[in-house]
Protein backbone atom coordinates (compact mmCIF):
# COMPACT_ATOMS: atom_id res chain seq x y z
CA UNK A 1 0.00 0.00 0.00
CA UNK A 2 2.73 2.56 0.77
CA UNK A 3 3.69 1.52 -2.86
CA UNK A 4 0.19 3.14 -4.05
CA UNK A 5 0.52 6.30 -2.15
CA UNK A 6 4.63 7.07 -3.52
CA UNK A 7 3.04 6.59 -7.03
CA UNK A 8 0.64 8.64 -6.80
CA UNK A 9 2.47 11.59 -5.88
CA UNK A 10 4.53 11.80 -8.57
CA UNK A 11 4.60 16.19 -8.90
CA UNK A 12 7.12 17.78 -6.29
CA UNK A 13 4.82 19.44 -2.98
CA UNK A 14 5.38 23.34 -4.92
CA UNK A 15 3.40 21.77 -8.30
CA UNK A 16 0.43 19.89 -6.36
CA UNK A 17 -1.35 22.88 -6.25
CA UNK A 18 -0.92 24.31 -9.93
CA UNK A 19 -3.87 23.32 -12.40
CA UNK A 20 -1.60 22.31 -15.53
CA UNK A 21 -3.99 22.50 -19.15
CA UNK A 22 -5.00 19.91 -21.45
CA UNK A 23 -1.86 18.25 -23.38
CA UNK A 24 -3.98 18.49 -26.74
CA UNK A 25 -4.32 22.77 -26.07
CA UNK A 26 -0.58 22.70 -25.58
CA UNK A 27 0.02 21.14 -28.67
CA UNK A 28 -2.68 23.58 -30.44
CA UNK A 29 -1.30 26.36 -29.14
CA UNK A 30 2.24 25.53 -29.97
CA UNK A 31 1.14 24.81 -33.55
CA UNK A 32 -1.02 28.37 -33.93
CA UNK A 33 2.95 30.50 -32.83
CA UNK A 34 4.17 28.47 -34.99
CA UNK A 35 2.01 29.65 -37.90
CA UNK A 36 2.26 33.06 -36.60
CA UNK A 37 6.22 32.73 -36.13
CA UNK A 38 6.13 32.18 -39.71
CA UNK A 39 3.25 34.40 -41.49
CA UNK A 40 5.44 37.03 -40.09
CA UNK A 41 8.61 35.84 -40.76
CA UNK A 42 8.31 34.66 -44.32
CA UNK A 43 5.31 37.71 -44.88
CA UNK A 44 6.78 39.26 -47.97
CA UNK A 45 7.44 35.52 -49.67
CA UNK A 46 4.23 34.55 -49.08
CA UNK A 47 2.63 37.61 -50.61
CA UNK A 48 4.67 37.44 -53.73
CA UNK A 49 2.73 34.57 -54.65
CA UNK A 50 -0.74 35.98 -54.62
CA UNK A 51 0.75 38.91 -56.97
Amino acid sequence: MSEENNSEELRPSKMRGVAFPKAKYGVILAVVIIIVVNLIYYKETIFSFFK
